[in-house]
């Protein structure tokens, strides 16, 4: 999972969380906020990388059609 970025400046947001849900990570010991950063961290990565790939799929697309075709560079040097 991303590591949520170390940053001095943090901004105080309102959750609307579960509150046994809440209740029980506290027992715990869970810090909710940096665990809540954690999980917004790991979505915003997805995200970006989904909206990578659809910004760059022709190109890929191409690369792969050319690899189909006329294989991988370098291919008859492969020992594995």
């Amino acid at each position: 999972m991303p590591q949520p970025a170390k940053s001095s400046s943090r901004k105080s947001t309102n959750l609307s969380i579960d509150s046994k849900l809440v209740t029980e990570a506290k027992d715990l010991g869970i810090n909710i906020s940096r665990v809540a950063e954690a999980g917004i961290s790991a979505a915003v990565a997805e995200e970006r990388a989904r909206l990578w790939k659809l910004e760059n799929r022709g190109a890929i697309e191409s690369l792969n059609s050319y690899a189909e075709r006329h294989g991988l560079p370098f291919d008859g040097l492969r020992r594995f």
